[in-house]
């Protein structure tokens, strides 16, 4: 009879020390995910994409779009070779059912702020986008891109017409190459949106609205009078829509 007591005792025992090592592991397991967590914070503006329970991710896009030019330490970018793998990610995750694009930019590069654009507009899964701060120059695509588009009462939206950096060679063919790289910009844009092109053009060529260049700043309600974005409207407004649209 003792033997059995002691039998039945020790392998009460081992189970204890299982639950303890399997709570132990567990606990491990959630330090890992939110170590993991911060670091892609840190690195690329977002939380994984890996979480099943996640339905709803959030794309930020902020600061200045980073081309195939590293920008300078001290200024904040988002890099087109992080975002695109994460769209990727997050259309292939049958568990994510919509996407959340929050937009703060200046603008930035023009090819890779069109790609991310076109990868956003090509999803199968709804989008919502949310101008919070500024949604400018290349930032106005990026807006569009999304299935419906939102705008803070607050955040402004700049229009202008395409510049470029660097060694300019004074012949035709620069300047055609800049009416096409323009046109790309503009095609998108009235694709993605209700703007009418003419009245766009018109917005990109005003020269009375900002010092010592050309172009339009609207704010708010403004954007969406002229068809450019759809609803003004905060972080809720956004949710809620996007929840409908996944229902």
């Amino acid at each position: 009879m003792w033997n059995n007591f002691y039998e039945i005792d020790n392998k009460k025992l081992k189970d204890d020390d299982k639950i303890i090592d399997k709570n132990h592991g567990d606990d491990k397991k959630e330090t890992k995910e939110e170590n993991d967590d911060i670091a892609s914070i840190k690195e690329f503006g977002n939380t994984s994409v890996s979480k099943p329970d996640e339905r709803i991710q959030i794309v930020s896009i902020i600061g200045q779009i980073e081309g195939h030019m590293v920008s300078p330490p001290n200024t904040k970018t988002t890099k087109y070779e992080h975002v695109i793998p994460q769209l990727i990610s997050m259309e292939q995750n049958p568990e994510v059912k919509g996407i959340l694009i929050i937009l703060n930019t200046v603008g930035g590069d023009v090819e890779a702020g069109l790609a991310i654009a076109e990868m956003i507009n090509s999803l199968s899964k709804p989008t919502v986008s949310l101008v919070i701060g500024g949604g400018h120059s290349i930032g106005v695509p990026l807006a569009t891109s999304a299935s419906v588009s939102f705008i803070s009462p607050s955040a402004t939206m700049i229009i202008h017409p395409i510049r470029m950096n660097g060694l300019v060679i004074g012949v035709p063919q620069t300047f055609k190459y800049f009416n096409k790289m323009q046109d790309r910009i503009n095609d998108f844009i009235v694709r993605t949106s209700k703007v009418n092109k003419e009245k766009l053009k018109k917005l990109m060529m005003e020269t009375d609205e900002l010092l010592n260049d050309m172009g339009t700043i609207l704010i708010g309600k403004e954007a969406v009078d002229i068809g450019l974005i759809d609803e003004v409207g905060g972080i809720k407004a956004a949710l809620d829509k996007l929840e409908s649209m996944i229902e």
